[in-house]
């Protein structure tokens, strides 16, 4: 199945009704800055190179993000840093995303999320996990070249660990997550760990950018010398 196929698979997706319900509730009534916009309000689909070598597993879209801009990590915070460290590490063509209709291109990189809707409170639930996953897993097919794998937090870790080959897994139970971890798989890819560039984990200093500009000049270093 093609990246476009699983695009329009991912947007015309009714599986999970509480988050259907949420995103279109979000779409109708809209914050007060943005009530000049129509707003997405469908499932968001993975964003990027289909020939890349990074993938970034993130967790869900934003409920005034993605869910407005149909774009995974555009028109929040979080996305204001994750772009700034793309184009920093050299994965892009400019440091912001706009929207869908900007000239943002990503280069050897690709971002996905766990969750594909905005969930209430930022928090999917297991069995909404479970159903996106396979989603999840028609992407892994599909980007046959990807050698790192950049996990925003661990549900992202989780999600991507569910979907890995057993055969590929160092270890049977899901590794201890701590940002700047780096997890080599036994086909000689590699998962490197960072803390997700909410506003929860950067407002508090939890995250800052050094740190989260690390775990990408890693992901960069591992790529370039292929030392997995």
């Amino acid at each position: 199945m093609s990246l476009n196929a699983i695009e329009k698979r991912i947007i015309a997706c009714e599986g999970c009704p509480r988050l259907r319900d949420h995103c279109r509730e979000v779409a109708r009534v809209k914050r007060r800055q943005f009530l000049d916009q129509d707003y997405w309000g469908k499932p968001v689909p993975g964003f990027g190179d289909s020939e890349a070598r990074l993938l970034i597993v993130g967790l869900a879209p934003a409920a005034h993000g993605a869910n407005r801009t149909g774009r995974m990590f555009t028109g929040d915070q979080s996305g204001l840093w994750l772009y700034r460290a793309i184009h920093k590490a050299g994965f892009s063509n400019r440091p912001v995303s706009e929207g869908r209709g900007d000239r943002l291109q990503l280069r050897d990189c690709f971002i996905t999320t766990a969750a594909r809707c905005a969930p209430p409170g930022n928090k999917p639930l297991p069995a909404e996990l479970e159903r996106c996953g396979a989603y999840l897993a028609e992407e892994l097919l599909e980007l046959k070249r990807v050698r790192v794998f950049l996990v925003l937090g661990k549900i992202a870790l989780h999600a991507l660990w569910r979907q890995l080959p057993a055969e590929i897994r160092p270890t049977r139970t899901l590794p201890a997550f701590a940002h700047g971890t780096e997890i080599p798989l036994k086909d000689g890819r590699v998962i490197v760990c960072s803390y997700h560039p909410s506003q929860q984990n950067t407002f508090t200093g939890k995250l800052t950018e050094p740190m989260f500009d690390r775990v990408f000049e890693v992901s960069r270093k591992r790529l370039v010398s292929g030392d997995f």
